[in-house]
């Protein structure tokens, strides 16, 4: 197992890469599904349960079954969820009493992709000593599952006995419990299920509170998955709700832990305007602990001024849902998340999920008694620039004489008015430049002179 010897396998969000590839071919899934029961069960007074859900890619039962077997081979019972969204996998590993709860789904990514990606009990993802565990176990070997392939296959054909039950379980909880008081008669909504794991329950969600629903984005072949429709392609939800007359649309990306929105007028309601109203109704509520919100460093800086203008503080955390759960949980905060539509309410689940998003916008709404395009226009967005510099190597950026300079009289010319953050990209060799400020052209100047004065340091 050379390439796992040289390959860190775990990223933020789990395993991820191209579908019947390294580590998504057929054997080293086994062997993850063996490796990650090895490393649970020490703990463990039983034999562990495990379920899995996945979306709605062709390679998904595949890595399903190659992943039950592995499981199954090392004592575990596994049980299916079938097609469901990550957060409806956190919610039945937790409300079923299972040991861990495995998603297949490869997010906002094409069809091509996939990634596997692990849940404990309380819906806290796979903390990293697990995860270095597992990864180690499989550098080093260990017995295959294959022998056990025979008497692990009626088990598996039994393992998805019960998909429908674990399905209607997450719909209730959706419906009666985060949703309990929320009536939806005569608002009309669009829907865009990605062609992903929402593409039944969003639907089903949102007649059973009283909506009219139009959805689009709800065909799944195996293959149309995020495909020009989804979080990260707005254009026909935008065009249906105009087009329809909606009162706004919702759109989920692939496995529907995240949703952006679009008002009446078709425009864009991103994650930090969605912060921003959230944080408005539950602070009216008096339910926003010490008048916090945890976003990202990439947040606009007009969430920052608006929230500072309520008297509500914006905690910026690194990107990444897990890290903006790591900040709510040591603040004891109620409401984080991203600009990407990853919003979390960790009183409510510790896993980003798109349809409570939505619940709790559409509450916020209602009880505001105005229209979600009024309601986002309490946020100011200041104008931003996104640079990269190539550079030779990677060096703190107060070491260089110059660049610092720079970056102290560019802090200075923004005046809180503003925001600069340099980073270096985690991935490639890569300098990147953000600028946030009120005027566009002042920006854009701003970042390409400090791009020329770190190209001159250390660019390549």
């Amino acid at each position: 197992m050379s390439q796992a010897n040289a390959t860190k396998l775990f990223g933020t969000d789990g395993i991820r890469g191209r579908a019947g590839e390294f580590p998504l071919d057929g054997a080293t899934v086994e062997r993850i599904g063996r490796a990650l029961v090895v490393n649970i069960a020490g703990g463990l007074p039983h034999a562990p349960r495990l379920l899995i859900g996945r979306d709605t890619r062709e390679s998904g039962p595949e890595i399903e079954a190659a992943l039950a077997r592995g499981a199954l081979a090392a004592g575990a019972s596994v049980e299916s969820a079938g097609v469901i969204t990550t957060p409806g996998v956190a919610y039945v590993t937790r409300a079923r009493g299972f040991d861990a709860g495995i998603v297949i789904s490869a997010s906002h990514n094409p069809f091509t992709d996939n990634g596997i990606k692990v849940f404990s009990p309380t819906g806290k993802k796979l903390a990293d000593e697990m995860e270095q565990r597992i990864e180690r176990d499989l550098a080093t070997g260990g017995e295959s599952a294959e022998e056990a392939a025979a008497s692990t296959a009626f088990d598996l054909q039994r393992s998805h006995d019960r998909e429908a039950e674990y399905q209607a379980a997450y719909l209730s909880y959706l419906s009666e419990e985060i949703a309990a008081g929320l009536r939806l008669d005569g608002m009309r909504i669009g829907l865009d299920c990605a062609n992903g794991a929402a593409w039944h329950l969003a639907p089903e969600l949102f007649r059973r509170l009283g909506a009219h629903a139009e959805v689009i984005g709800d065909t799944p072949d195996g293959r149309n998955i995020n495909e020009g429709c989804g979080s990260l392609h707005l254009e026909g939800l935008q065009r249906l709700v105009v087009e329809r007359h909606l009162d706004l649309g919702v759109a989920f990306d692939g496995d529907a832990d995240r949703s952006l929105f679009v008002d009446a007028e078709g425009r864009l309601v991103d994650g930090d305007v969605t912060l921003l109203i959230l944080a408005d109704e539950m602070k009216r509520r008096d339910e926003l602990e010490d008048d916090t919100v945890v976003a990202t460093v990439m947040s606009n800086i007009g969430l920052e001024l608006a929230l500072g203008e309520r008297g509500i503080k914006l905690v910026r955390a690194n990107v990444g849902d897990r890290y903006v759960l790591e900040e709510l949980l040591a603040r004891d905060a109620r409401l984080g998340g991203e600009q990407s539509g990853h919003i979390i309410f960790p009183a409510i689940s510790l896993a980003g999920d798109g349809m409570i998003t939505a619940i709790e916008l559409l509450r916020a709404v209602r009880a505001a008694g105005r229209r979600l395009g009024d309601l986002a226009a309490a946020m100011k967005r200041f104008p931003q620039v996104l640079v990269n510099v190539r550079v030779r190597r990677k060096v703190p950026f107060d070491s260089l004489p110059e660049v610092k300079m720079a970056m102290e009289n560019l802090e200075n010319q923004l005046q809180g008015r503003g925001r600069l953050l340099v980073r270096y990209s985690g991935t490639e060799n890569l300098a990147r430049i953000m600028i946030e400020g009120e005027e566009q052209e002042q920006i854009e100047a701003q970042a390409s002179a400090l791009a020329s004065c770190i190209r001159e340091a250390i660019g390549e």
